[in-house]
Parts: C-alpha cells; structure tokens; sequence
C-alpha cells in the first residue's frame, strides 16, 4: 500500500539529514584516494558510542586498516568480489565482539556489583549477548559513518574465523562486518538501488 502522507514532515530531523544518513544514503563500492583521518574517526565514534546495548556492554571493538601492508593480511580473507574495492578504500574498519566485555562492567553498569559474575561462567552465554548487542552498534556506526560525509560499504562476505585470528590473536574477539570507509568515487561507486518492502509488508499493529 503507497503512504498517503508526507512522512518526512512528522520527523525531527531536517530533510538534508533524512537523506544524508538514510534516503540518499548506498552502499559503496568505489573511493576517491583522499584519507580518512583519525580526527574523522574519532568525531564517529563519539556518536556510535551511545548505541544502546544489554546492561551498557557496549561489546563493540574497532581496528582500522589503513597501510597497504595491513589490507594485504585481510585481502585473501575476503569473497574474491569485495578485494579490489577493499584494497582501494582510503580505510577498512573491521568490527569485532568482545566475549570477554563483562569485564568492564563494574565500571560501565556500577550499579549492579554483580554484573560481571551473570557472565563469568557462561562463555556461550557472553559471545551470544556480544554478537548480538556487537550487531546494534554496528548499525550505527554505518550511520555515523554517514554523519560524517563519508560512504560506508559494509560486508560480511569472508572467512570471519580466518580474520579474527589474524587480527585478533587472543581469540577474545569475534570479527562481524569490515566497513570500506571513504568519500565516494565520482563514478562507480554505486549500484543501481534495489526495491524496499513497504511498510504494510513490514509492519503489523496489535
């Protein structure tokens, strides 16, 4: 069924911003060569920080690839259609969970003394609640990416365990997603746009 109603007037973002991080917003798959700064990156976490997450685990961890030398340990890891456009990207972002995150929680959740205990013994437990609270944080960083004037091309098309290990080597982190990270190429850089469900495909009420 076709919305009968302007939706973009009933939210609280701008037009601009509506677009910017969601309607205009693709997914890249070519780069200009001009950096991606720590000062960029540093500005982007400090939105996708305040993702929410199971009793403030914030599991979520970072390493970002810029040297050749680091993309050349990840490239043969990758499905063989992601290398070229990977190997290009002014910044690759592999994003992990941390199984060992209840450690930080006497810090980070203070006022329960007992969080990191619920933890401690269930191993399983931790790297399903990691995964999955990892997962909503990993969304936002592609919109932060996008608050940044910066595209996003996101993928999970690799040998994760293969990539954990070489990158994580104390087995503690789970690699989920590498993020090619930079200013869209002035061509190339995009699909054509595939279909969305509508909302009535989407949504139920009760």
């Amino acid at each position: 069924m076709t919305t009968t109603f302007d939706t973009r007037n009933l939210l609280a973002l701008d037009e601009q911003a509506q677009d910017l991080l969601f309607r205009e917003a693709r997914t890249a798959n070519a780069f200009t060569d001009e950096p991606v700064t720590d000062e960029q990156i540093h500005a982007i976490f400090d939105l996708i920080k305040w993702a929410p997450t199971s009793m403030n685990i914030q599991p979520l961890r970072v390493l970002v690839l810029r040297s050749q030398e680091a993309k050349a340990r990840l490239l043969p890891l990758l499905a063989e259609g992601n290398r070229a456009k990977t190997e290009a990207a002014p910044a690759v972002a592999l994003l992990a969970a941390d199984v060992d995150f209840h450690d930080e929680l006497p810090t980070q959740f203070p006022h329960f003394p007992g969080a990191r205990d619920l933890f401690a013994d269930d191993e399983q437990g931790r790297v399903a609640t990691a995964e999955l609270n990892a997962g909503l944080q990993i969304g936002y960083a592609i919109i932060g990416i996008r608050a940044a004037g910066l595209a996003a091309g996101p993928m999970t098309g690799f040998d994760a365990d293969a990539i954990s290990k070489e990158f994580f080597p104390d087995g503690r982190h789970r690699v989920l997603v590498a993020i090619n990270i930079g200013k869209p190429a002035a061509e190339g850089a995009w699909f054509d746009r595939l279909p969305r469900l509508e909302y009535d495909e989407v949504v139920q009420t009760l």
